[in-house]
């Protein structure tokens, strides 16, 4: 299955049109939302185009395709608006050999690990930072942030198929990517 993964989109209208076109072009069978869908948080200066009433209607137009976690800046009354679970802390998505601890990051991270097996892959956004890295037995994964990137990283998403999980940005360029199969034999 080809999984495309985002986070991080915080009300940005240009921003959700652009990951929806990737997440089109790219003909993956379903949209991961690692959190912080809406609102842009009180650290943040607004993104680009904000209009969360926007965002909310582009995706619930694909309310069917979309698995999200809740980000620390979802609330209740996100959920009010949005058609498909946006408030859970994390979920466990298995697909084939690897098994995705998906979370958003303000509760479980690299410094605070839920429970992981040898070869498992903790993915989150929250930082805005992208990463795909081996720490150790797991895999450390974030597809940066959708329209408010840090530290000097562009806007990107990544696309998860056949164990290889690889971060894009909007211009089609390939960041990095890393193979989740390798010590999966």
């Amino acid at each position: 299955m080809k999984i495309l993964f985002a986070s991080d989109i915080h009300g940005s209208a240009y921003y959700c049109r652009k990951l929806l076109a990737a997440y089109e072009e790219s003909k993956a069978e379903r949209l991961v939302l690692l959190g912080d869908l809406l609102y842009h948080g009180p650290r943040n200066d607004l993104p680009q185009e904000y209009a969360p009433k926007e965002v909310i209607a582009m995706l619930n137009e694909r309310k069917n395709e979309i698995y999200a976690v809740r980000g620390n800046c979802e609330a209740e009354v996100d959920q009010m608006v949005l058609e498909f679970p946006v408030l859970a802390d994390y979920f466990i998505l298995s697909e084939g050999r690897v098994n995705f601890f998906a979370t958003h990051g303000h509760l479980f991270n690299a410094t605070a690990l839920p429970p992981l097996k040898q070869g498992d892959v903790l993915i989150h956004g929250h930082s805005h930072v992208l990463c795909a890295k081996k720490m150790g037995y797991y895999y450390l994964l974030n597809p940066g942030s959708v329209s408010l990137p840090k530290e000097g990283n562009p806007p990107t998403y990544a696309i998860y198929e056949d164990g290889c999980f690889a971060i894009w940005d909007f211009e089609g360029n390939k960041i990095t990517e890393i193979n989740l199969l390798e010590d999966k034999t």
